[in-house]
């Protein structure tokens, strides 16, 4: 059975840091890149960070970069996203998908075939 896990969310003052942690189970994970997105209320999905198959390439929107970081351990079937400097705009319901994106489509979410359930990220005083 195919899953992805996240973990790792919660409550957390503006400037705060949390480690989100996504699990793979069920398929080849080493053979798929892998993507976080989050979805604020009322707000569509967005793509947030991106990583390769291998973590060769990784790739960050806009508004994350310098303050999320994206790594993976493929031993562990693992993927984890470092989020400092958190934001009350940050604040969303964040996911973890595996696909064989290209890197040039790493943004387009139906590249993507596996997704976790979300884990919350809230940021507030």
């Amino acid at each position: 059975q195919v899953q992805l896990v996240e973990s790792g969310g919660g409550l957390v003052q503006p400037g705060g840091s949390l480690r989100l942690s996504c699990v793979a189970s069920g398929f080849t994970f080493e053979y798929y890149d892998v993507g976080w997105f989050r979805q604020a209320p009322g707000k569509e999905r967005e793509g947030v960070s991106y990583i390769s198959r291998r973590g060769t390439s990784a790739d960050y929107a806009d508004s994350v970069k310098g303050r999320f970081t994206i790594s993976r351990d493929n031993a562990k079937n693992t993927v984890y996203l470092q989020v400092n400097s958190l934001k009350p705009g940050d604040t969303a319901v964040y996911y973890c998908a595996a696909g064989r994106a290209s890197y040039y489509r790493r943004w387009q979410q139906d590249e993507y075939s596996y997704w976790g359930q979300g884990t919350q990220v809230t940021v507030s005083s």
